[in-house]
């Protein structure tokens, strides 16, 4: 696998577009739209939340079928969730928009993501389409603008690409997110786009999906509230000409090996982007008995608001992680675990056997400074490990949530 520039635009056959709708923006592009020049197989997970966004349900009528789509449509400012039936049919009168306007009739996605209760200004919507359609571009620019385009608060765009060798043809696989608060994934995150030029079956391209979301999107979090719109889908329009796949061979684990890269990097990049973040807070369980018990302990430490916030302080207090593992539900022994910081140059031991393990704060503070912090804990009882990524918490974080609808 080798990692390229670029994002949705870098597979054969996608281009994408931005505008500046003022849906809720005045000064900066609020739309985006991603087209492939042949009908793409689609796939998607989506928000686990009971209140689900008008775009969700339309999305996930769409994939759940065995449909083909043109072109996924993306707005940002307005979340069109708790919207009824006015939300829904906003849906459709976008998706046919975009459907007049590209000639195409294969099926258009839709996402929205924003404030929750307000009704998208429909015709700005509308306009928005028309002059998407009308500047589509295949240039790795137009990728990057786009991704840009989706973001809310957000301070960078995300987006990756890779290359992959099948049989002898090189396919490639482009994705953009956004997401930097109400990030609590239990189906993938809040938006996330994935191109590919794969020719792959529809039920093995929703098989790679699902399965990687376990340990990458849903293994994040920055404030442990799950979104109304989360929306991860993958378009795969079989433009590299490889050998289809249609069974669980090399060339599907291949793919499938990296799709979860893409995944991992644009789920790690949101979770360094949290809200007032300042750092990316990366935990990493292993010696333990079952791969869902160390999922859940991981994941119990980044959703540790005292842990963030000792983070944020560049304390290091490890009773509060030693807490966290020990409200999580699952059943270990204190004893047998050993607690570690893990610098890019050093790694410190806080905890083992039981007891805390004496230190340098100076050196524990400096490590506890640096853009990623690493924590390992290893339980010594048996063979699964997992890794869950989150940031700190901070000050800033209530300043933009304090006033968000605002």
């Amino acid at each position: 696998m080798k990692v390229i520039e670029g994002g949705v635009t870098a597979p054969k056959g996608f281009a994408a577009s931005s505008f500046a709708a003022g849906i809720k923006y005045k000064d900066r592009t609020d739309m985006a739209m991603i087209v492939s020049s042949a009908p793409a197989t689609a796939a998607g997970v989506y928000t686990s939340n009971v209140v689900k966004a008008a775009c969700v349900l339309w999305d996930k009528e769409i994939t759940s079928k065995d449909k083909t789509v043109s072109s996924v449509v993306v707005n940002a400012g307005i979340a069109n969730a708790c919207t009824g039936e006015e939300g829904l049919r906003y849906c459709k009168e976008t998706a046919e928009a975009a459907k007049k306007i590209l000639e195409r009739n294969d099926e258009v996605l839709v996402a929205s993501t924003g404030v929750i209760g307000m009704q998208l200004p429909i015709q700005k919507i509308i306009n928005g389409v028309n002059a998407l359609a009308n500047s589509l571009s295949d240039s790795l620019e137009a990728g990057t603008l786009a991704s840009k385009a989706i973001m809310t608060t957000d301070t960078v765009n995300k987006q990756v690409a890779v290359e992959i060798d099948l049989g002898g043809q090189t396919v490639t696989i482009g994705g953009m997110c956004k997401g930097a608060g109400m990030i609590h994934p239990n189906m993938c995150t809040m938006l996330g786009f994935i191109t590919t030029d794969c020719d792959i079956d529809k039920a093995l391209l929703q098989k790679a999906l699902s399965e990687n979301v376990t340990d990458t999107f849903n293994m994040i979090s920055v404030d442990g509230d799950t979104s109304t719109n989360d929306t991860l889908v993958v378009l795969a329009n079989g433009l590299a000409k490889n050998k289809k796949i249609e069974k669980e061979d090399s060339d599907f684990e291949t793919f499938k090996s990296a799709l979860n890269y893409v995944m991992e990097t644009l789920a790690k990049k949101m979770a360094a982007d949290g809200e007032g973040a300042t750092a990316l807070l990366e935990v990493t369980v292993k010696g333990v008995d079952t791969k869902e018990n160390a999922r859940v302990l991981a994941k119990s430490v980044i959703c540790s608001n005292l842990t963030k916030a000792a983070i944020y302080g560049h304390d290091a207090n490890w009773g509060r992680i030693m807490c966290a593992f020990g409200y999580s539900g699952v059943i270990f022994d204190p004893n047998k675990v050993t607690l570690s910081f893990v610098g890019k140059d050093n790694t410190i031991t806080i905890f083992k056997d039981g007891f805390g393990v004496k230190f340098s704060e100076e050196e524990a503070t400096k490590l506890l400074s640096e853009e990623t912090v690493k924590v390992l804990a290893d339980f010594h009882s048996g063979n699964e490990s997992a890794t869950a990524w989150g940031c700190d918490l901070t000050h800033e974080y209530v300043s933009i949530n304090a006033d968000y609808r605002s």
